[in-house]
């Protein structure tokens, strides 16, 4: 009865956030109501948050919860999600992402073949995501640099916008806040989880998608009017707007992703660097090289409050997901849904690579449905612990491939922001976009679910 409960509330609740109501609300509610439920027909199990205290009335047991889960979350990951929103922010501020990014796209002026271009540009993004977690800032930042470049080079419109939009096929690094989760979830420290887990994978990864990209593009391009569509040289709109950052910028939004790698159990053990951490340092370091440039304390100052509006910000548009999303799978799982799905796997025989394949495309469907890799992710990360320790195995098994997912599934969704975003730049619909970039994911996730298995036996 619990799995029927569970999967009729899960089939209203993804009806309601496809028809785009506010999925906040929509999973709080969600939850809820599978709080409510189980404390009513399942009364022996247990709607408490973790090791919390009950208040002495079940009815009021279930608002509890979700005040547990605003603590944890607040405290926990959401913080990180915020100082690390914060710190890209200030850095989109002071024109150092823009630089960095200039910077990083020089060497490509050398190739003269418009889709080996696409494909090492692609490379290029999906590595500058570690050190811009930021989804769509990313792919903002590429269009007003990188575009113009690519169509003056001899790229067509919507090869170079799919090309960004895949650029965040894979969220990588310890500065982005699904894999600061996923390395939360599997209880290892952000820096160890990029490296040990995360980059084994997608080196594969990567490369499977750029050849794709390259092919795809081509085939794209000849069935469209045969030819590359050519267009003169366009000055690129972030390289006017920041032309004023000085170069050493380039070099800021690496701070933090260099502290958190350098004082890890990878290199330097005896010194410890969290995430949030090395995000206030290298904001701080960010202001100290504003006011030894521009030399005006009230203009630098007032400045820095993006830093701390981005806080307030990513609490609303993120964190809030979080707890939510948080509150929705408690709710599944105590009313007996995730057990029973797993019971039924096991007793047909099936092991942990089963789970991780209905896990991964299940978060792999909702991103592509909602567009939201975030959401997604947080919908159903909270379920890998228990599933893993069932089966026996680490919760990195499952973790890794459903923190990956959550990009992927966002890179072939019509209604992904980034998607709507590089289709208006490229002359196209979001669906043409989508035809371009479905071939090369399909080729990442099935190398993504192979190397996993292969990892894991």
């Amino acid at each position: 009865m619990g799995l029927l409960i569970g999967v009729a509330v899960t089939a209203v609740a993804a009806t309601m956030i496809v028809r785009s109501y506010q999925p906040q609300t929509v999973l709080l509610v969600a939850g809820l109501i599978l709080l409510a439920l189980t404390s009513l027909l399942f009364p022996d199990h247990s709607i408490l948050y973790q090791k919390a205290k009950s208040t002495g009335w079940k009815a009021f047991d279930v608002f509890a919860f979700v005040k547990e889960s605003l603590i944890t979350q607040m405290s926990g990951i959401g913080l990180i999600i915020m100082a690390s929103a914060a710190f890209a922010d200030y850095m989109d501020h002071v024109g150092a992402t823009a630089t960095m990014v200039r910077f990083c796209i020089r060497p490509l002026r050398l190739i003269k073949a418009p889709y080996l271009i696409l494909a090492s540009g692609y490379v290029l993004g999906q590595c500058l995501h570690a050190a811009i977690p930021s989804a769509a800032g990313l792919a903002m930042l590429l269009l007003v640099t990188f575009f113009p470049m690519m169509i003056s080079l001899g790229v067509s419109k919507p090869a170079a916008a799919a090309m960004i939009a895949l650029c965040s096929f894979m969220d990588l690094g310890p500065a982005v806040g699904t894999a600061n989760l996923a390395a939360r979830t599997a209880g290892i420290p952000p820096a160890v989880y990029f490296v040990q887990d995360q980059i084994p994978v997608v080196v594969w990864v990567i490369a499977v998608v750029a050849i794709l990209m390259f092919f795809s593009a081509r085939y794209f391009d000849g069935r469209s009017d045969g030819s590359i569509v050519q267009a003169p040289p366009e000055p690129a709109i972030g390289e006017q707007a920041s032309t004023d950052a000085p170069g050493f910028y380039a070099l800021l939004p690496l701070v933090p992703i260099t502290l958190i790698l350098v004082f890890s159990p990878l290199l330097v053990s005896e010194v410890t660097m969290d995430v949030v951490t090395a995000m206030v340092l290298g904001s701080v370091m960010g202001l100290v090289c504003e006011l030894l440039v521009k030399r005006d304390i009230g203009t630098v100052f007032k400045g820095f409050q993006v830093f701390f509006n981005s806080i307030g910000s990513s609490f609303a548009g993120v964190v809030s997901l979080l707890v939510c999303a948080d509150v929705f799978a408690q709710g599944l799982e105590v009313i007996g849904a995730v057990g029973y799905m797993i019971d039924s796997v096991r007793n047909a025989g099936f092991g942990i690579n089963v789970m991780a394949v209905i896990m991964t495309l299940m978060v792999g469907v909702t991103a592509m449905i909602t567009g939201s890799g975030v959401a997604a992710f947080f919908a159903f990360s909270g379920l890998a612990p228990g599933i893993a320790t069932k089966f026996g195995v680490s919760a990195v098994t499952l973790v890794l491939p459903m923190q990956l997912m959550a990009g992927m599934g966002r890179a072939i969704s019509p209604v992904s922001g980034v998607v709507i975003a590089v289709s208006k730049a490229g002359d196209c619909s979001p669906f043409e976009i989508v035809r371009r970039t479905i071939i090369p994911s399909i080729g990442g996730i099935v190398t993504m679910m192979l190397i996993n298995y292969l990892r894991n036996g």
